[in-house]
C-alpha cells in the first residue's frame, strides 16, 4: 500500500567515511515520498563520479553525524507538514551536517539541502541494536487465541497514511487478528498504553496543525511538542504500568474474539516501537474504534474513567478533532457504562477532560480509559473484571 514515485529515481551508494546516502533525485512530485533502501556499492569509478560530482557543488561540510532514529524523514524544507518528505535515513547513518539552526539540521546530498529533525542526530555513532525482550503471552491464553482467532495479519504503519509522517517512532508493528466464528464483522483495536523503549527521548507535534496543548497531562498545557510516548508509572508493589496494560490487553483480546470482534493488537510484548502517533494511525486505517489502556499515576484507587475531549472551542474546532470528538466522548461513556454494570469502581462522573496525542489525530472513535490508579488491584481476577466491563461497554457503543 506504498505510495507510489513518480519520475523520481532514489539511489542509495556506499562512500567510506563521507557520505552514508546519496540520492539522485528528478522531477519528483511535491507529495512523493521515497524510501531509501541500503544497496550494494558501486564501481570505484562510479563512486569517484558521484562524490566528485556532489563536492564541487555541495556547501561545506560543519560536520558528519549519525542518524539515532529508526527510520529519519529527510525533508525538502525545515518544517513538520504533509507532501515535503523526499526519502529517509536509517539508525547508524552517517551524514553530512552542513548547517544547524534549531531544531533543523541541513544535510546535503547530491549538491542539494535537505533538512532532518536535530533530536535524531548524534556525534557518536549510535551502538548497534539488540531485539528487545519480550513478555510473552502464557500457553493458554495462546490456545485460547488459537480456537477463537481464524486468521492474523502483521500491520506496520504505511507512509501514504495520513499523518503517518508526524510520527517519530515507527519501526515496530501491530497484529490484527480475526474472528472465528459469530462474526461483528467490527475491528476494535487494544492498544497496551506505553511500553515503547526509548519513546521519552523524542518528541512530536502535540496537534497536526502545530497548535499547543490546552491542557496539561504527561506534557504541559501550552506545549507545541509532546513526548512522543512514555514509559508510564509504577504500581504502589514495584509492578510497571506496562506491565499490567499489556496483562489487561491479552485477557480483553481473547474475549473480544469469543465474542466475534476483529482484533488489533497494537502491543503483545514488553516493546513494540510505536509512538503514540504511530499508533494511532494504524488504528484509524485498520479499525472501527481505538482503545488504549491506562492507569492512573495517583494513589487514592480513584476507580476508572476517561479522558473526554476538553470544552474547548479551538481544540474541538480543530480537524479531525471537530469530525470526531462526539464519537470519542460517547465511546468513553459506553465503555464506563459497561465498567459500572460489572461491579467496577467509577471515578466521579468517569470522565477526566484532557488534550492527548492520541485524540487530536484520531480520524475514529477513539479513547483513553484509566482502569484505576497506582495502588489499585491488578490481581487476575480484576483484570478480567474489568475486561468483561470493557466488552459490555462496546457492545453497547456497537448496538450488539
Amino acid at each position: 500500500m506504498s505510495r507510489k514515485l513518480t519520475s523520481c529515481k532514489v539511489k542509495r551508494i556506499a562512500a567510506t567515511g563521507v557520505l552514508a546516502a546519496v540520492m539522485a533525485i528528478s522531477g519528483c512530485g511535491s507529495k512523493a515520498d521515497a524510501a531509501v533502501a541500503a544497496g550494494p556499492a558501486q564501481t570505484v569509478a562510479e563512486v569517484q563520479q558521484v562524490v566528485t560530482q556532489a563536492a564541487e557543488t555541495t556547501a561545506q561540510v560543519l560536520k558528519n553525524m549519525y542518524v539515532t532514529g529508526d527510520v529519519v524523514n529527510v525533508r525538502k524544507s525545515p518544517e513538520q507538514k504533509e507532501g515535503n518528505i523526499i526519502g529517509t535515513v536509517r539508525y547508524g547513518d552517517n551524514v553530512a551536517v552542513t548547517e544547524i539552526n534549531g531544531e533543523w539540521a541541513t544535510i546535503s546530498l547530491n549538491g542539494a539541502n535537505y533538512y532532518v529533525s536535530v533530536q535524531f542526530l548524534a556525534d557518536r555513532k549510535p551502538a548497534e541494536t539488540t531485539a528487545p525482550a519480550t513478555t510473552a503471552a502464557p500457553e493458554t491464553a495462546a490456545a485460547e487465541t488459537a480456537k477463537a482467532s481464524s486468521g492474523t495479519e502483521t500491520v506496520t504503519l504505511n507512509p501514504s497514511w495520513k499523518y503517518a509522517d508526524f510520527s517519530a517512532i515507527h519501526s515496530g508493528a501491530a497484529t490484527l487478528y480475526r474472528a472465528s466464528g459469530n462474526r461483528k464483522n467490527k475491528t476494535v483495536c487494544v492498544n497496551a498504553g506505553h511500553g515503547c523503549s526509548g519513546g521519552g527521548n523524542y518528541k512530536t507535534l502535540s496537534h497536526p496543525d502545530g497548535t499547543p496543548k490546552v491542557t496539561g497531562g504527561t506534557t504541559a498545557a501550552g506545549a507545541v511538542k509532546s513526548t512522543a510516548i512514555s514509559s508510564g508509572m509504577e504500581f504502589a508493589d514495584g509492578t510497571a504500568e506496562s506491565t499490567v496494560t499489556l496483562k489487561e490487553a491479552m485477557i480483553l483480546k481473547e474475549k473480544l474474539l469469543a465474542a466475534g470482534y476483529d482484533v488489533l493488537m497494537i502491543r503483545e510484548s514488553s516493546d513494540v516501537q510505536l509512538d503514540n502517533i504511530a499508533r494511532t494511525v494504524i488504528a484509524n486505517n485498520m479499525a472501527d474504534c481505538h482503545i488504549a489502556i491506562h492507569w492512573d499515576s495517583t494513589s487514592s484507587n480513584k476507580g476508572a474513567f476517561y479522558m473526554s475531549v476538553p470544552n474547548v472551542a479551538s481544540y474541538r474546532a480543530m480537524e479531525p478533532v471537530a469530525s470526531h470528538w462526539q464519537e470519542h466522548n460517547r465511546l468513553g461513556d459506553s465503555l464506563i457504562s459497561g465498567l459500572q454494570s460489572n461491579g467496577v469502581k467509577i471515578f466521579s462522573g468517569g470522565s477526566m477532560e484532557m488534550d492527548l496525542t492520541q485524540t487530536s489525530y484520531s480520524t475514529i472513535p477513539s479513547v483513553d480509559i484509566e482502569l484505576g490508579d497506582k495502588v489499585s488491584d491488578h490481581s487476575e481476577g480484576t483484570l478480567s473484571q474489568l475486561a468483561t466491563g470493557l466488552l459490555a461497554g462496546i457492545n453497547q457503543f456497537f448496538g450488539f
